[in-house]
């Protein structure tokens, strides 16, 4: 990735907005299956396994009109994990831990600052002090592999159909989309000293590039590259290229190149919130 690259995957422009409101509408957006949900009341304790997470509900005894009135006001906690989605209030603080007087690490808002709704993703749940659910989220920001804590009301969320894999050393990629492999490819990463970081991130962003040097179609995570000076923070796309004779190589500035084929097909089967993982 070229300067150009964090420029655009930061970029508040007419030409940006557009392209990204005429993309197709996120195919994780809909309402999970009753399945894979469960209801439970802001009174009640809700205890987690190991993924895929399960959800499990004691609801306490309502004996006055007080506790009634606090059982109808449900919370739905997602049982299935990663989950992806937006949230339901102007910005919420994100705390260290399910404590509603933990530190806060930072704080989101519904928007983000180029105007793109902002996009989270859930790992798991936990009751917290305070007896109500909590949401473990991946935050996009320095440093890599950042996670905090988000009341479970505040956001809507559904269970993600898709995981993206790059591997490092073969300089490979692999989509899963709903359980199946979909799509195995080759592509160019960070050259060395400015490596494509390792970890779980996510797609934030998908648009159409105005610029032919970043291929027919984008993806922008929420993993940031070594050179924090380029405009946007560094933020690293996943996205086509100009130069398919480069692929294969390590020579980008921490982004992951893929043909122009490739990206079409990213542009399918990778919506918003989708988890990606970045492995030697």
């Amino acid at each position: 990735m070229s300067i150009r690259t964090a420029a655009l995957l930061a970029l508040v422009g007419t030409a940006g907005v557009a392209a990204a409101t005429a993309l197709p509408s996120r195919a994780d957006n809909a309402a999970p299956p009753a399945a894979t949900t469960t209801v439970v009341s802001t009174t009640t304790t809700t205890t987690t396994t190991a993924a895929p997470v399960t959800t499990t509900t004691t609801a306490a005894p309502a004996k006055t009109k007080k506790s009634l009135a606090s059982s109808a006001r449900a919370v739905r906690v997602e049982s299935v994990f990663p989950a992806a989605g937006q949230l339901l209030v102007p910005k919420t603080v994100v705390r260290l831990t399910p404590n509603p007087h933990a530190r806060i690490i930072r704080v989101l808002t519904q928007f983000r600052p180029d105007f793109r709704v902002q996009e989270i993703l859930a790992m798991s749940t936990r009751t917290g002090t305070d007896g109500k659910p909590w949401y473990r989220i991946n935050l996009p920001m320095r440093p890599n592999g950042t996670y905090g804590w988000i009341p479970a009301r505040i956001v809507s969320l559904a269970p993600t159909v898709s995981q993206i894999v790059v591997h490092r050393s073969s300089r490979t990629i692999d989509v899963y989309f709903h359980g199946k492999h979909a799509l195995h490819a080759i592509v160019a990463i960070g050259a060395p000293g400015m490596e494509t970081p390792l970890g779980h991130f996510y797609v934030q962003v998908r648009f159409v590039p105005d610029d032919p040097f970043l291929g027919v179609f984008a993806l922008e995570t929420s993993a940031y590259s070594k050179l924090s000076e380029w405009p946007g923070g560094g933020v690293v796309g996943i996205h086509g290229t100009s130069a398919p004779q480069l692929l294969g190589q390590a020579v980008s500035h921490g982004c992951v190149r893929v043909s122009n084929q490739t990206a079409s097909a990213l542009r399918r089967l990778a919506p918003v919130g989708t988890p990606i993982w970045v492995t030697n």
